[in-house]
């Protein structure tokens, strides 16, 4: 479903910046301590399984995954900025924040090359 180069290049980028959301995600699960009294895994589902229905899209490409991640991506980032302005800045929600900004971003701009040429 790649159609040139570039889309190929953003295609990487943007599942490289997936893995980095998710990897952040599941980080900041355990540090700097999980939260007493709630099962580890009922954390672990609340933050991941939104996510984890795209590897595979997002993986080949797919155009209309990226669209729908893109929607599920502004929740994680509305509620990183949240954070990290509540929290007064720790590195943690800042890094969540950078890190869904730039998912987004290169998604959308991987939409913008990956389209199909009109014939």
């Amino acid at each position: 479903m790649l159609h040139n180069d570039k889309a190929r290049h953003t295609a990487r980028l943007t599942f490289a910046l997936y893995l980095a959301v998710l990897a952040t995600l599941l980080i900041t699960t355990f540090w700097p301590a999980p939260v007493e009294g709630v099962s580890v895994a009922l954390i672990l589902s609340v933050k991941l399984l939104p996510l984890l229905p795209f590897a595979l899209a997002v993986f080949r490409g797919h155009n209309r995954s990226y669209i729908w991640m893109s929607f599920v991506i502004i929740f994680y980032f509305t509620q990183a900025v949240v954070s990290a302005w509540l929290s007064e800045g720790d590195a943690a929600p800042v890094i969540l924040t950078v890190l869904t900004f730039l998912l987004f971003t290169v998604a959308m701009i991987h939409l913008k090359v990956n389209r199909r040429v009109a014939s």
